[in-house]
């Protein structure tokens, strides 16, 4: 689907509309909802309610991912046109990086099942963190690696189309376009963090840890552009996640003492997400004074 999606359906770099960007969600989405089907139909509604619940985390979660991607761009100042080869590239990155991680958090957590409680730990602390992160705070997208990589690489001094790197007289150099795949891979491992032990708190069954991984990830690049102008309006979106992060945290830590199935944790992870979105829309951001005279000027 990767290679019919660069190679058919975005050969050119172009500006992707909101009305296109829609329609692929969509399309994912379906995808996604059609092979959970097969997989209710094939595994049974245990494993079918699993995976949904998985891929409505990931999904989830892979929306912070967005705020991260649309600070990227802004601060890079990348041109509209090429940043879905940006995301493209950071995408496919981000499912070789999953696989790893799943690969080694599955045989953790066979080998070593005591390892979920130090998971479920670490998510009630992401929560917390994420529960008390000012919206004001500022964010420095060129994180080590990106400025690691700009203080050894050759770089141009602009961008060149959709190229990461060209050459000049002979000397090959790094183009900007680099070092915003650089940030946005490097973004997505850390979200990985996150997110990994997270799905674990849902299911240890790899097949499903992988699977509603990959189709959560898929779609995330139309969905940023069907999104890029609608996220600040999610201001509330952050706590629901944190909540989300707390209640799996919570409920591996608590494994021995309460069993809830996971039609109940679904409906708890959709519940507190469709509440987060409610409130935004209910409480929209009020605009400071600065900023109204801002957009004024």
């Amino acid at each position: 689907m990767l290679l019919l999606d660069l190679g058919v359906f975005h050969r050119k770099s172009e500006r992707v509309s909101v009305r296109a960007a829609l329609g692929w969600t969509a399309f994912w989405v379906i995808l996604s909802l059609g092979f959970n089907g097969w997989v209710w139909n094939h595994f049974g509604h245990e494993k079918g309610l699993e995976f949904l619940a998985g891929y409505i985390l990931e999904k989830s979660l892979s929306v912070d991912n967005l705020f991260v991607f649309l600070l990227i761009f802004n601060y890079f100042k990348v041109p509209p046109e090429v940043q879905h080869r940006v995301l493209f590239f950071g995408i496919l990155g981000a499912l070789v990086l999953r696989g790893v991680f799943i690969y080694l958090g599955a045989t953790l957590v066979h080998q070593f099942h005591w390892i979920l409680y130090l998971f479920g730990a670490f998510l009630v602390f992401s929560g917390i963190k994420l529960l008390l992160l000012d919206d004001d705070d500022e964010q420095d997208p060129e994180n080590a690696v990106v400025k690691a990589f700009r203080a050894r690489l050759r770089l141009t001094d602009r961008f060149h189309g959709d190229k990461f790197w060209v050459r000049k007289e002979g000397v090959l150099y790094a183009t900007p376009l680099f070092l915003v795949l650089i940030a946005v891979e490097t973004s997505d491992v850390l979200f990985a963090v996150d997110s990994i032990p997270a799905i674990f708190g849902v299911t240890d069954d790899t097949f499903i840890v992988y699977t509603s991984n990959v189709m959560a990830i898929l779609g995330l690049r139309a969905l940023y552009f069907a999104l890029a102008g609608l996220l600040e309006y999610f201001h509330y979106l952050n706590y629901g996640l944190a909540l989300v992060l707390i209640f799996i945290g919570a409920k591996m830590l608590g494994e021995n003492y309460i069993e809830l199935s996971i039609a109940t944790e679904l409906g708890v992870i959709a519940a507190l997400l469709a509440s987060a979105i409610l409130a935004s829309i209910l409480f929209p951001k009020k605009i400071e004074p600065e900023e109204e005279a801002g957009a004024d000027a």
